[in-house]
């Protein structure tokens, strides 16, 4: 756990968006461009209808990067893949609790491997799910999608989701003196970006509305500085 989550917002690429021909290059450009984590989506084809990223893919980014890797399993069953992602590099691991037959178990797996550990949550899933679990958590993803596929638009339900888990997060910290970061996935741009920091957001999770969105010379800044921007008038807002 070398790689400090640290605080303010963080942006994190999904590079199921990204050009797999070119990974670790789109890797190194939306770090330069100023993302700090960098979004590992893992389905299985059984947990989420589709295919895509194992443990070997998420090793051979690591050496082109310091970023954080955050991975997102969306998979079943979880426990397996939890030491291979770890030994390719993981940072963080996130797994969604009805894909678990035990989660706590899980999220001691996911701490015992030297990974900081998450529990995702589906639009439908209920967030009844943390209430013996905030102690173990180092992270709470919040899908604004219904997981499985890149370029949906944002569930607009999700705000009131994501305020709620922003509620349980603040009493804990109250309680404990323990943050726990609030990570958002699907449908993030620059024109939404604030509205769900405003919610309650820290990480914010985009694909294709980055890698969709390259400057002319291949790099990201463009889209990176637009998203900044608006967490910045977030945070004067907020000030004023």
């Amino acid at each position: 756990m070398d790689r400090e989550l640290g605080s303010g917002y963080l942006l994190a690429p999904s590079i199921l968006s990204a050009d797999f021909a070119r990974l670790g290059e789109e890797v190194e450009r939306v770090v330069e461009a100023g993302c700090e984590v960098i979004h590992v989506d893992v389905m299985d084809n059984h947990y989420v209808p589709n295919l895509t990223i194992g443990p070997l893919v998420c090793a051979a980014i690591r050496p082109h990067t310091r970023a954080i890797l955050d991975i997102h399993l969306m998979v079943r069953p979880v426990d397996a893949l939890v030491p291979l992602f770890a030994r390719a590099g993981a940072d963080i691991i996130s797994f969604h609790p009805e894909a678990s037959d035990h989660p706590d178990r899980t999220l001691a797996l996911i701490r015992e491997q030297g990974c900081r550990a998450g529990l995702s949550f589906n639009p439908a899933t209920p967030l009844a799910h943390l209430d013996h679990a905030m102690d173990r958590l180092d992270l709470i993803l919040v899908m604004s999608v219904n997981p499985g596929f890149g370029g949906q638009s944002f569930i607009p339900s999700a705000f009131e989701k994501i305020a709620e888990v922003r509620q349980r997060i603040d009493r804990h910290r109250e309680r404990t003196g323990r943050d726990i970061r609030l990570e958002v996935d699907g449908g993030i741009k620059p024109d939404n970006i604030r509205a769900v920091a405003d919610a309650g957001a820290d990480i914010f999770v985009a694909g294709s509305a980055i890698f969709g969105a390259a400057d002319a010379d291949g790099g990201y800044r463009g889209v990176v500085g637009r998203m900044r921007a608006a967490l910045m008038a977030e945070l004067e807002w907020r000030a004023a």
